[in-house]
């Protein structure tokens, strides 16, 4: 028969139809010829060794060069097999026509699917009719279930070889699928075959932006709840094709598909789950590439971790003779008088963890069972044995990653800490940094002992593991009760020898100082007390980091004197260490001027900073007050890249802050006031003060030029001219910002009464200050919005600006004038000055 069919024929057998309509649901389809010999022959789709990633495992397509195509179960008699078959085929096909009998052209289609689950053979039979996959797209329309079901698996079929895949896209199949799955209370087969169908098509890169950019894409996610375990891996197998494709992580990430790929992956009791469970992985560790996303990916309770191969757990040596401890090191007291008997004691110690009479937080239960369970992986050779024989996603660093639930993911990150393979140490403490998200991560992280491995790795000669190792710890010290205790295992002294080395790299020095920072930090205490502190009679989360076992046997960490803490931290910063920050004010970068003037701040507490020469001290101050982004106010960064020149300026207003806190730190002591040049640090402060630095960078600049006027001889307000430029360029821009980004009635009522008090006592050019820092559209918005004493303090305000002509225009664009009537007709207590403002007013 030739490869097309006349328009003119249109004999339907009725020996076939009857046929077709009693056949049962048996593995092989009989059909009888119609020509004088009798030919029988059986399509069996069993026999095939066809079987595409999408017509049977629930994945993608698979190449069509890897086909190998088999000829079908045909039995011939008088005739040739390959042209019997080409004969029926077309005779199905023109079946397929929309002037055929609906009930034909379900029987039809539903022949044609049987036969080309055949193999690749049987697929190019059909395709060879052009126009056949018009007719099968069309009846996705069908009100018939197995109809659409017939017509979306031979599309799948058809779309699991590659050079079919063009051609099933471009008549529409995508967008007719979309309108099926919309169908409420669809079946899942049908379900099934149309994602599988999505799978196919997802492999082509063109095809997954029509797909992605649809209305399908909500379907998709949501199916991955479905109860049907077909359906749901066919969802994670379009989702994972989706996932590679870094263009749609954005808009399938607002369709929530991170919660439910991580649910999907989480749960282990799911018939059939190990396919679901490959792909929605592997969906996740594309998502995992971008730092936003893989933090979403760790607050649903999956740890990244890296794969190292499980040679390299064969260095692992478990302590299988020594005392028993917990994870983070504490040792289970020994209760008992002598050693027991028969040794039960030792071997069944620590068992009954969830006993009554054990109070055990959960973080230090989940790092126990975790500890165990990785440590007999290791220990058998179970470890990454299934992992590592698959292709895992490469992550930035290039190195292999695999996501588990949060208790097996962070002790298994413990566990690579021990190990001797450098790079494998280095990673497992880079991802520890990654997943150290929040409190919870980070209290875990401790009580899985992470802290007391981190710290043997900052004695190592090598940088790559000493950045990592550093960068995990100042991650973990966010905590403040993990702060506490990584000062206390002696954290200063590693920090401090690799800050007093002259050939570091820049990375190591930025880590090195964070830490460093963090951890002598001057208002840390302080802090401690408002974070820590006793809530509603509970207890502060720093004791409960230090002392969580201490009534059940634990021999945990008590609470240390941070007096003598103080002392022996302050010993550290010899004469050595401080000439080296003071040598990083002068020559670094801008964050690390602000981390060095910090950790300096905290020797000058101490008075340490006596030692070192004045010189020296006034000659680092002076770099970092002179900065170049404040001279250079016409610069071509300011024109071009706005936003780089803001983040610049920003950078250099936290720096200055820190400086000047530690100068004003330092002019607490005899010897650095005689030595100064006051004047100098003046003049550069006034220059700070009025640049363009954030407002709350100002802060510590005034309070430093204040100090430094009271050591010039000013003893009233009006004399000293600093008074009125901190008046200017701090106090009244900070009490025009706290107006305008408090959302306290209160706070926006103390600003306008303190704005009221500045003006009314007649500070020089302050009316103009509030004018050009935007004050008067929110004066305006205080008369109807504020407090009565606000709203008071406002019209104050306004009528001393409306003194100045040039303010006339702005105060009235701020809509000034309904709401002064307003406050006249309803005679509210302050309606004679709103009068008197309109009069002033040219309305």
């Amino acid at each position: 028969m030739a490869a097309t069919i006349s328009a003119a024929f249109s004999f339907t057998p009725r020996r076939l139809r009857r046929t077709v309509l009693s056949s049962s649901p048996s593995k092989a389809i009989r059909f009888p010829s119609t020509r004088t010999g009798r030919v029988n022959f059986n399509i069996d789709a069993n026999n095939s060794s066809f079987l595409a990633r999408a017509c049977g495992d629930g994945g993608g397509a698979v190449d069509a060069s890897t086909h190998q195509s088999t000829s079908s179960n045909i039995e011939g008699k008088d005739g040739s097999n390959s042209s019997f078959g080409d004969g029926y085929v077309a005779l199905f096909i023109r079946m397929l026509g929309i002037d055929q009998d609906p009930l034909d052209r379900e029987q039809a289609v539903v022949a044609l699917w049987k036969y080309s689950l055949g193999g690749k053979k049987q697929i190019d039979a059909i395709m060879q009719f052009h126009g056949c996959i018009n007719l099968i797209v069309n009846l996705l329309t069908s009100d018939s279930t197995s109809a659409c079901e017939a017509a979306a698996g031979l599309l799948r079929s058809i779309s699991s070889v590659n050079i079919y895949r063009d051609s099933v896209a471009g008549a529409g199949a995508v967008e007719e699928i979309t309108s099926l799955l919309s169908r409420p209370s669809l079946n899942p087969e049908v379900k099934e075959q149309c994602l599988c169908t999505l799978w196919n098509l997802s492999v082509d890169e063109n095809f997954r932006l029509k797909i992605a950019n649809s209305e399908v894409l909500p379907f998709i996610i949501k199916s991955l709840d479905d109860e049907d375990v077909k359906v749901k891996e066919a969802a994670g197998g379009v989702l994972s094709i989706l996932a590679l494709s870094e263009s749609f992580h954005e808009i399938m990430v607002e369709y929530g598909v991170i919660p439910k790929l991580a649910d999907a992956l989480l749960k282990t009791d799911v018939e059939g789950s190990k396919v679901i469970r490959k792909e929605v992985k592997n969906a996740l560790l594309e998502f995992a590439k971008n730092d936003y996303y893989r933090i979403l990916i760790i607050e649903e309770g999956l740890v990244p971790v890296p794969m190292v191969g499980a040679h390299a757990y064969k260095s692992f040596r478990p302590s299988l003779h020594s005392w028993p401890s917990l994870p983070d090191g504490t040792e289970i007291e020994k209760t008992s008088q002598g050693p027991s008997r028969f040794g039960a004691s030792e071997l069944l110690l620590g068992l009954n963890v969830n006993g009554e009479n054990l109070n055990v937080e959960e973080a230090r239960m989940n790092a126990i069972v975790g500890r165990t369970q990785q440590q007999f992986l290791a220990r058998v050779g179970a470890i990454e044995l299934e992992e590592g024989t698959k292709s895992q996603p490469w992550n930035s660093s290039g190195g292999r990653l695999t996501l588990l639930p949060c208790v097996d993911g962070i002790a298994r990150l413990i566990l690579i800490l021990e190990l001797e393979d450098e790079s494998a140490v280095a990673r497992a403490a880079e991802s520890i940094a990654d997943a150290s998200i929040n409190e919870y991560m980070r209290i875990s992280f401790k009580e899985a002992g992470a802290v007391k491995h981190l710290l043997k790795l900052l004695e190592w000669d090598n940088d790559a593991i000493k950045i990592a190792s550093t960068h995990a710890l100042e991650r973990l010290s966010l905590s403040n009760g993990v702060c506490h205790i990584i000062e206390a295992e002696g954290a200063l002294r590693p920090l401090i020898n690799t800050l007093k080395q002259k050939e570091i790299s820049d990375t190591l020095l930025d880590k090195t100082l964070d830490l460093l920072a963090r951890i002598l930090d001057p208002t840390k205490e302080m802090r401690s007390k408002f974070y820590d502190g006793p809530v509603n009679g509970s207890k502060g989360s720093s004791e409960s980091v230090s002392r969580s076992g201490a009534a059940n046997g634990f021999s945990g960490m008590s609470s240390r004197d941070s007096t003598s803490t103080t002392n022996s931290e302050v010993q550290m910063l010899d004469p050595a260490v401080i000439s080296r920050l003071f040598e990083i004010l002068k020559t670094s970068s801008l964050t690390l001027q602000r981390k060095a003037a910090s950790i300096l701040e905290f020797a000058a507490i101490s008075s340490n900073v006596d030692i070192v020469d004045p010189a020296n001290i006034e000659s680092g101050l002076d770099a970092v007050f002179q900065q170049n982004v404040l001279k250079d106010t016409e610069s071509d960064v300011k024109e071009e890249q706005p936003e780089r020149y803001t983040l610049e300026v920003e950078e250099a207003g936290l720096a200055i802050s820190a400086a000047s806190r530690l100068l004003t730190k330092l002019l607490d002591s005899d010897r650095f006031r005689k030595s100064v040049d006051s004047a100098h640090f003046t003049v550069l402060l006034r220059k700070v003060l009025k640049s363009n630095i954030p407002v709350h960078c100002k802060d510590w600049v005034a309070a430093c030029l204040v100090k430094l006027s009271s050591l010039s001889g000013f003893n009233k307000y009006f004399e000293n001219p600093i008074n009125a430029e901190v008046t200017l360029y701090e106090t009244i821009p900070r009490l025009i910002e706290q107006l305008e980004a408090s959302f306290s009635l209160e706070a926006q009522e103390a600003a306008a009464m303190e704005l009221n008090r500045i003006i009314s006592e007649g500070v020089v050019d302050s009316t103009r200050a509030v004018a050009s820092g935007g004050g008067i559209f929110l004066l305006v918005n205080l008369l109807e919005e504020g407090s009565a004493r606000a709203s008071e303090a406002a019209l104050s305000i306004l009528y001393n600006l409306s003194m100045d002509s040039e303010n006339h225009p702005a105060i009235i664009a701020a809509g000034a004038v309904p709401a002064l009537r307003r406050i006249v007709l309803v005679q509210r207590p302050q309606w004679t000055r709103a009068l008197r403002l309109l009069r002033i007013l040219p309305v």
